[in-house]
Protein backbone atom coordinates (compact mmCIF):
# COMPACT_ATOMS: atom_id res chain seq x y z
CA UNK A 1 0.00 0.00 0.00
CA UNK A 2 1.21 3.31 -0.77
CA UNK A 3 1.14 6.27 2.09
CA UNK A 4 1.30 9.85 1.64
CA UNK A 5 1.47 12.02 4.76
CA UNK A 6 1.63 15.99 4.63
CA UNK A 7 4.24 17.73 6.47
CA UNK A 8 1.71 18.12 9.58
CA UNK A 9 0.72 14.71 9.56
CA UNK A 10 4.84 13.59 9.47
CA UNK A 11 5.43 16.01 12.66
CA UNK A 12 2.29 13.76 14.16
CA UNK A 13 3.77 10.15 13.72
CA UNK A 14 7.35 11.57 14.90
CA UNK A 15 6.12 12.66 18.33
CA UNK A 16 4.06 9.55 18.49
CA UNK A 17 7.26 7.25 18.06
CA UNK A 18 8.56 9.12 20.79
CA UNK A 19 5.76 8.52 23.48
CA UNK A 20 5.45 5.04 22.80
CA UNK A 21 7.19 2.30 24.05
CA UNK A 22 9.60 -0.07 22.02
CA UNK A 23 8.12 -1.51 18.81
CA UNK A 24 8.94 -5.76 18.39
CA UNK A 25 11.49 -7.52 20.26
CA UNK A 26 11.19 -10.15 22.64
CA UNK A 27 7.65 -10.25 24.47
CA UNK A 28 6.39 -9.30 27.53
CA UNK A 29 4.55 -11.08 30.67
CA UNK A 30 0.57 -11.21 29.01
CA UNK A 31 -1.81 -9.54 31.00
CA UNK A 32 -5.15 -8.36 30.00
CA UNK A 33 -7.01 -5.14 30.66
CA UNK A 34 -9.83 -6.22 32.13
CA UNK A 35 -13.73 -4.47 31.74
CA UNK A 36 -14.17 -2.98 35.13
CA UNK A 37 -11.15 -1.19 37.26
CA UNK A 38 -13.06 0.05 40.30
CA UNK A 39 -9.76 2.25 41.52
CA UNK A 40 -9.11 5.01 38.95
CA UNK A 41 -9.72 7.85 40.96
CA UNK A 42 -7.61 7.22 43.49
CA UNK A 43 -3.92 8.06 43.86
CA UNK A 44 -1.68 5.26 42.99
CA UNK A 45 1.23 5.44 45.23
CA UNK A 46 3.84 2.61 45.94
CA UNK A 47 2.86 1.62 49.43
CA UNK A 48 -0.24 1.35 51.96
CA UNK A 49 2.11 3.05 54.36
CA UNK A 50 3.20 5.65 52.10
CA UNK A 51 -0.27 6.66 50.96
CA UNK A 52 -0.97 7.16 54.93
CA UNK A 53 1.93 9.43 54.68
CA UNK A 54 0.72 11.27 51.60
CA UNK A 55 -2.65 12.54 53.99
CA UNK A 56 -0.82 13.30 56.81
CA UNK A 57 2.06 15.67 54.82
CA UNK A 58 -1.14 17.20 53.24
CA UNK A 59 -3.23 17.63 56.07
CA UNK A 60 -0.47 18.86 58.54
CA UNK A 61 -1.82 17.44 61.65
CA UNK A 62 -0.34 18.15 64.98
CA UNK A 63 -1.36 15.03 66.83
CA UNK A 64 -3.04 11.83 66.04
CA UNK A 65 -4.63 9.02 67.60
CA UNK A 66 -4.08 5.43 66.35
CA UNK A 67 -5.84 1.94 67.30
CA UNK A 68 -3.17 -0.36 69.52
CA UNK A 69 -4.75 -3.27 67.30
CA UNK A 70 -2.80 -2.22 64.49
CA UNK A 71 0.22 -3.01 62.11
CA UNK A 72 3.25 -2.10 63.19
CA UNK A 73 4.31 -0.45 59.86
CA UNK A 74 1.62 2.49 60.32
CA UNK A 75 4.49 3.82 62.86
CA UNK A 76 7.29 4.34 60.27
CA UNK A 77 5.58 7.38 58.54
CA UNK A 78 4.31 8.88 61.91
CA UNK A 79 7.93 8.57 63.24
CA UNK A 80 9.39 9.54 59.83
CA UNK A 81 7.64 13.11 60.25
CA UNK A 82 8.09 13.36 63.66
CA UNK A 83 4.53 13.32 64.80
CA UNK A 84 3.14 12.91 67.51
CA UNK A 85 0.58 10.13 68.36
CA UNK A 86 -1.40 8.16 70.90
CA UNK A 87 -2.88 5.02 71.22
CA UNK A 88 -6.53 4.34 71.99
CA UNK A 89 -8.02 0.62 72.48
CA UNK A 90 -10.77 -1.20 70.46
CA UNK A 91 -13.50 -2.98 71.93
CA UNK A 92 -15.01 -6.54 71.18
CA UNK A 93 -16.82 -5.25 67.90
CA UNK A 94 -13.37 -3.34 66.76
CA UNK A 95 -14.27 -0.10 67.50
CA UNK A 96 -12.75 2.84 69.19
CA UNK A 97 -12.72 3.39 72.96
CA UNK A 98 -12.10 6.67 72.32
CA UNK A 99 -13.37 10.15 73.46
CA UNK A 100 -13.93 11.92 70.18
CA UNK A 101 -14.12 15.60 72.03
CA UNK A 102 -10.37 15.26 71.70
CA UNK A 103 -10.07 15.86 68.54
CA UNK A 104 -10.07 19.60 67.02
CA UNK A 105 -8.70 21.15 63.94
CA UNK A 106 -5.10 20.31 64.08
CA UNK A 107 -6.03 16.80 65.59
CA UNK A 108 -7.01 13.73 63.71
CA UNK A 109 -7.52 9.68 64.51
CA UNK A 110 -7.22 6.88 62.52
CA UNK A 111 -10.14 4.19 62.10
CA UNK A 112 -9.50 0.92 60.87
CA UNK A 113 -12.11 -0.95 58.93
CA UNK A 114 -11.20 -4.41 60.07
CA UNK A 115 -11.00 -7.12 57.96
CA UNK A 116 -13.58 -5.28 55.74
CA UNK A 117 -16.41 -5.81 58.20
CA UNK A 118 -16.70 -2.04 59.48
CA UNK A 119 -17.71 -0.13 56.81
CA UNK A 120 -21.13 0.49 57.70
CA UNK A 121 -19.96 1.62 61.44
CA UNK A 122 -17.41 4.14 59.72
CA UNK A 123 -19.91 5.16 56.99
CA UNK A 124 -21.97 6.61 60.41
CA UNK A 125 -18.83 7.52 62.48
CA UNK A 126 -17.73 10.20 59.47
CA UNK A 127 -20.87 11.84 59.36
CA UNK A 128 -20.43 12.86 62.90
CA UNK A 129 -16.46 13.31 63.54
CA UNK A 130 -14.62 15.51 61.76
CA UNK A 131 -10.16 14.68 61.19
CA UNK A 132 -10.92 10.90 60.28
CA UNK A 133 -8.82 9.03 58.30
CA UNK A 134 -9.82 5.58 57.49
CA UNK A 135 -7.70 2.58 57.28
CA UNK A 136 -9.15 0.55 54.91
CA UNK A 137 -5.96 -1.70 54.20
CA UNK A 138 -7.83 -4.62 54.98
CA UNK A 139 -11.04 -3.33 53.18
CA UNK A 140 -9.94 -2.92 49.62
CA UNK A 141 -13.74 -2.66 48.24
CA UNK A 142 -14.83 -0.63 51.09
CA UNK A 143 -16.17 2.65 48.97
CA UNK A 144 -16.05 6.37 51.04
CA UNK A 145 -17.18 9.20 50.53
CA UNK A 146 -14.74 11.93 48.55
CA UNK A 147 -14.30 14.29 51.93
CA UNK A 148 -12.99 11.48 54.16
CA UNK A 149 -9.04 10.53 53.93
CA UNK A 150 -8.56 6.58 53.36
CA UNK A 151 -5.84 4.54 52.25
CA UNK A 152 -6.38 1.21 51.10
CA UNK A 153 -3.32 -1.56 50.38
CA UNK A 154 -3.98 -3.80 47.54
CA UNK A 155 -1.47 -7.02 48.40
CA UNK A 156 -3.46 -8.25 51.38
CA UNK A 157 -6.42 -9.18 49.10
CA UNK A 158 -4.44 -9.91 45.03
CA UNK A 159 -1.02 -11.02 44.42
CA UNK A 160 0.90 -8.07 44.08
CA UNK A 161 4.43 -7.15 45.30
CA UNK A 162 3.69 -3.48 46.18
CA UNK A 163 1.33 -0.63 45.59
CA UNK A 164 -1.27 1.28 47.36
CA UNK A 165 -4.32 4.08 46.78
CA UNK A 166 -5.16 6.90 48.48
CA UNK A 167 -8.64 8.85 48.82
CA UNK A 168 -7.68 12.62 49.37
CA UNK A 169 -6.64 15.85 47.78
CA UNK A 170 -3.96 15.72 45.79
CA UNK A 171 -0.96 18.38 46.78
CA UNK A 172 0.96 19.42 43.04
CA UNK A 173 3.61 20.53 45.09
CA UNK A 174 4.46 17.13 46.29
CA UNK A 175 7.01 15.66 43.45
CA UNK A 176 6.49 11.66 43.09
CA UNK A 177 9.20 9.74 41.28
CA UNK A 178 7.99 6.05 40.27
CA UNK A 179 8.55 3.23 41.59
CA UNK A 180 10.14 -0.47 40.10
CA UNK A 181 8.54 -3.66 40.91
CA UNK A 182 10.35 -5.60 39.32
CA UNK A 183 12.77 -7.06 41.53
CA UNK A 184 10.31 -7.71 43.95
CA UNK A 185 8.53 -10.71 42.48
CA UNK A 186 10.42 -13.70 43.10
CA UNK A 187 7.65 -15.22 46.09
CA UNK A 188 4.63 -14.30 44.04
CA UNK A 189 6.23 -16.72 41.03
CA UNK A 190 8.25 -19.18 43.40
CA UNK A 191 4.29 -19.76 45.00
CA UNK A 192 2.57 -20.91 41.58
CA UNK A 193 6.44 -22.21 40.38
CA UNK A 194 7.26 -24.33 43.46
CA UNK A 195 5.39 -24.11 46.38
CA UNK A 196 4.13 -21.46 48.83
CA UNK A 197 6.22 -22.67 51.51
CA UNK A 198 9.90 -22.34 49.25
CA UNK A 199 8.48 -18.64 48.13
CA UNK A 200 8.02 -17.46 51.83
CA UNK A 201 11.63 -16.45 52.36
CA UNK A 202 11.34 -14.36 49.82
CA UNK A 203 8.04 -12.81 50.78
CA UNK A 204 9.56 -11.81 53.89
CA UNK A 205 12.12 -10.14 51.98
CA UNK A 206 10.39 -8.19 49.42
CA UNK A 207 8.41 -7.43 53.06
CA UNK A 208 11.72 -5.96 54.42
CA UNK A 209 12.67 -4.29 51.14
CA UNK A 210 9.25 -1.86 51.36
CA UNK A 211 10.65 -0.43 54.72
CA UNK A 212 11.75 2.94 54.68
CA UNK A 213 10.83 3.60 50.97
CA UNK A 214 9.96 6.90 50.09
CA UNK A 215 6.79 7.72 48.78
CA UNK A 216 6.39 7.09 44.97
CA UNK A 217 4.07 6.86 42.33
CA UNK A 218 2.84 3.04 41.39
CA UNK A 219 5.09 1.25 39.46
CA UNK A 220 4.07 0.18 35.98
CA UNK A 221 3.95 -3.03 36.63
CA UNK A 222 1.90 -3.20 39.65
CA UNK A 223 -0.73 -0.90 38.27
CA UNK A 224 -0.64 -3.45 34.93
CA UNK A 225 -0.98 -7.00 37.32
CA UNK A 226 -3.94 -4.68 39.12
CA UNK A 227 -5.79 -3.43 35.82
CA UNK A 228 -6.34 -7.05 34.43
CA UNK A 229 -7.54 -8.76 37.70
CA UNK A 230 -11.03 -9.49 37.83
CA UNK A 231 -12.31 -8.07 40.84
CA UNK A 232 -16.37 -8.50 40.44
CA UNK A 233 -15.40 -12.05 40.37
CA UNK A 234 -12.70 -11.70 43.69
CA UNK A 235 -15.77 -10.04 45.62
CA UNK A 236 -18.61 -12.36 44.59
CA UNK A 237 -16.18 -15.60 46.12
CA UNK A 238 -14.45 -13.53 49.26
CA UNK A 239 -18.73 -13.43 50.13
CA UNK A 240 -19.98 -16.62 49.64
CA UNK A 241 -16.84 -18.36 51.01
CA UNK A 242 -17.05 -15.55 54.30
CA UNK A 243 -20.74 -16.74 54.54
CA UNK A 244 -20.32 -20.54 54.19
CA UNK A 245 -17.94 -20.44 57.41
CA UNK A 246 -19.93 -18.06 58.99
CA UNK A 247 -23.04 -19.98 58.97
CA UNK A 248 -20.74 -23.29 61.10
CA UNK A 249 -18.81 -20.94 63.06
CA UNK A 250 -21.30 -18.04 64.28
CA UNK A 251 -22.05 -20.37 67.16
CA UNK A 252 -18.68 -20.59 68.52
CA UNK A 253 -17.02 -17.46 67.38
CA UNK A 254 -16.61 -14.72 69.86
CA UNK A 255 -16.78 -11.79 67.23
CA UNK A 256 -20.23 -10.96 66.14
CA UNK A 257 -20.44 -10.21 62.47
CA UNK A 258 -23.10 -9.44 59.41
CA UNK A 259 -22.21 -8.74 56.02
CA UNK A 260 -23.39 -5.25 55.82
CA UNK A 261 -24.10 -4.37 51.99
CA UNK A 262 -20.41 -2.78 50.96
CA UNK A 263 -18.52 -5.65 52.95
CA UNK A 264 -16.36 -7.36 51.12
CA UNK A 265 -14.60 -9.23 54.18
CA UNK A 266 -10.35 -9.96 53.87
CA UNK A 267 -10.62 -13.22 56.02
CA UNK A 268 -13.01 -14.45 58.13
CA UNK A 269 -12.17 -13.57 62.06
CA UNK A 270 -12.60 -15.96 63.81
CA UNK A 271 -12.40 -15.46 67.66
CA UNK A 272 -12.25 -18.31 70.59
CA UNK A 273 -10.64 -18.62 73.81
CA UNK A 274 -7.85 -21.23 72.55
CA UNK A 275 -6.64 -19.61 69.74
CA UNK A 276 -3.22 -20.59 69.91
CA UNK A 277 -3.85 -23.68 69.48
CA UNK A 278 -6.16 -24.02 66.66
CA UNK A 279 -3.70 -22.15 64.87
CA UNK A 280 -1.02 -24.54 64.92
CA UNK A 281 -3.59 -27.55 64.28
CA UNK A 282 -4.34 -25.44 61.08
CA UNK A 283 -0.75 -25.03 60.22
CA UNK A 284 0.03 -28.52 60.35
CA UNK A 285 -2.33 -28.88 58.17
CA UNK A 286 -0.76 -26.47 56.05
CA UNK A 287 -3.68 -23.90 56.38
CA UNK A 288 -1.83 -20.82 56.90
CA UNK A 289 -3.52 -17.96 59.18
CA UNK A 290 -1.72 -14.45 59.72
CA UNK A 291 -1.70 -12.77 63.31
CA UNK A 292 -2.98 -9.47 63.33
CA UNK A 293 -0.63 -8.17 64.87
CA UNK A 294 2.43 -9.70 66.55
CA UNK A 295 3.48 -6.12 67.78
CA UNK A 296 0.74 -5.40 69.61
CA UNK A 297 1.83 -7.65 72.22
CA UNK A 298 5.05 -5.86 72.67
CA UNK A 299 3.01 -2.48 73.13
CA UNK A 300 -0.45 -3.42 74.50
CA UNK A 301 -0.61 -4.82 78.81
CA UNK A 302 -2.59 -7.91 78.80
CA UNK A 303 -5.56 -6.11 80.02
CA UNK A 304 -5.88 -4.39 76.95
CA UNK A 305 -8.49 -5.62 74.47
CA UNK A 306 -5.90 -5.43 71.66
CA UNK A 307 -3.74 -7.58 73.62
CA UNK A 308 -6.51 -10.03 73.44
CA UNK A 309 -7.92 -9.58 70.18
CA UNK A 310 -4.11 -10.47 68.95
CA UNK A 311 -3.78 -13.69 70.91
CA UNK A 312 -7.42 -14.81 69.93
CA UNK A 313 -8.34 -13.77 66.60
CA UNK A 314 -7.78 -16.79 63.94
CA UNK A 315 -7.65 -15.11 60.17
CA UNK A 316 -9.34 -17.89 58.43
CA UNK A 317 -8.88 -17.37 54.82
CA UNK A 318 -11.68 -17.21 52.40
CA UNK A 319 -10.38 -15.65 49.39
CA UNK A 320 -10.96 -15.75 45.53
CA UNK A 321 -7.70 -18.82 45.41
CA UNK A 322 -10.60 -21.01 47.37
CA UNK A 323 -13.64 -23.25 46.83
CA UNK A 324 -16.33 -24.48 48.99
CA UNK A 325 -14.27 -27.31 49.27
CA UNK A 326 -11.24 -25.56 50.82
CA UNK A 327 -14.03 -24.19 53.29
CA UNK A 328 -14.82 -27.53 54.32
CA UNK A 329 -11.71 -28.67 54.90
CA UNK A 330 -11.42 -25.59 57.22
CA UNK A 331 -14.02 -26.86 59.07
CA UNK A 332 -13.68 -30.24 59.49
CA UNK A 333 -10.07 -29.52 61.33
CA UNK A 334 -11.94 -26.53 63.23
CA UNK A 335 -14.56 -29.14 64.43
CA UNK A 336 -12.07 -31.62 65.21
CA UNK A 337 -10.37 -29.86 67.60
Amino acid sequence: ANFQFTRRNSINVKQIRLSIMAIGGYFELELNRCNHYPFDDLLHLNTGRNAFEYILRIRKYSKIYIPLFTCDVLLEPLEKLGLNYEFYDVNNQLEPIFDYSKLDETVAILVTNYFGLKTAFIKELSSTVQNLIIDNSQALFAPNGEEIDTFYSPRKFVGVPDGGFANCKIDDSIELQQDESHERFSHLLKRIDLSAEKGYTDFQQNDQSLIGKPIMKMSNLTKKLLKSIDFESIRKIRIENYNFLHSSLKKINLLSFSLMENDVPMVYPLLIENGNVLRAKLTENKIYTAIYWPSVLNWAASKENAYSLTKKIIALPIDQRYDEEDMCNILSIIENE
